[in-house]
């Protein structure tokens, strides 16, 4: 069975839907689409957005802050289970992590902190990133085949961004962030756009302040990685940058399950 998945920072859903997420989805016809920074409440969810045609629906929000985080799944095919978060209320509370888990992988759809308001902040990230990812461990060592997608905010190499060089020192480029990404990838995650290009100028978020898009100065921040065990099973991965509506560009996976 061929899959398509697709990750995409919405920067909030229901202007997204203003913007034609419908018509996207119509056009694209994802198995599966997730969605981060949807900024919206469970209760404030309409009907379109809970029951979208032809898609199982799973939303985590963010609760002490309203308006902020969340990230949603919608899948055509029903998830064996699926659950919110990790199990660690700090992380949990800012909705960054959805889990569906299917017959022959375990999806998580994740939006990772954002480090750049202060040093605390970026600590709150690496943070993230080490518990994160220590829970997908204990996963693997259950035998689960994981895709981890989503916006991971951190651009890993020089090649991932238009101007390395002026922003060593700016979170989202920071050594002790890119370091992160390097161990995942000695842990056996494997960034599914490299395994099909390894060429610079491809990036999946632009500054809106600056009009950064226009000139195609830009951040590859968004991901999909999959474990080793799902190699085999990759057919295709690529960045749909002509799609507007928000900050960030879709991400898609293709996959032969």
């Amino acid at each position: 069975m061929k899959l398509k998945l697709v990750s995409w920072n919405v920067n909030g859903i229901r202007a997204i839907k203003r913007k034609g997420l419908f018509d996207y989805i119509e056009k694209e016809q994802p198995d599966i689409l997730c969605m981060q920074e949807t900024k919206i409440q469970n209760e404030q969810l309409e009907h379109d957005l809970l029951y979208p045609n032809g898609y199982y629906t799973l939303y985590h929000s963010s609760y002490p802050k309203k308006g902020y985080s969340g990230t949603a799944i919608f899948s055509k095919i029903k998830p064996n289970s699926t659950s919110v978060g990790f199990g660690l209320d700090k992380f949990d509370c800012e909705g960054r992590v959805t889990q569906a888990n299917f017959e022959k992988f375990t999806l998580l759809n994740v939006y990772f902190p954002n480090g750049r308001r202060d040093k605390e902040r970026v600590q709150y990230k690496l943070d993230f990133y080490k518990d994160f990812f220590a829970y997908c461990e204990n996963l693997r060592k259950e035998g689960h085949k994981l895709i981890i997608c989503g916006d991971f905010n951190t651009a890993h190499k020089e090649i991932d961004l238009a101007r390395p060089k002026e922003n060593e020192n700016v979170s989202g480029f920071l050594q002790i962030e890119r370091e992160w990404l390097d161990k995942i990838i000695t842990l056996g995650y494997i960034d599914s756009f490299r395994v099909f290009n390894k060429e610079g100028n491809h990036y999946t978020w632009w500054s809106m302040q600056t009009k950064a898009r226009d000139r195609n100065i830009g951040w590859r921040i968004d991901y999909f990685f999959i474990t080793e065990d799902l190699l085999n099973n990759l057919l295709n991965a690529y960045i749909q940058k002509d799609i507007l509506g928000s900050d960030h560009c879709p991400v898609c996976l293709e996959l032969d399950i």
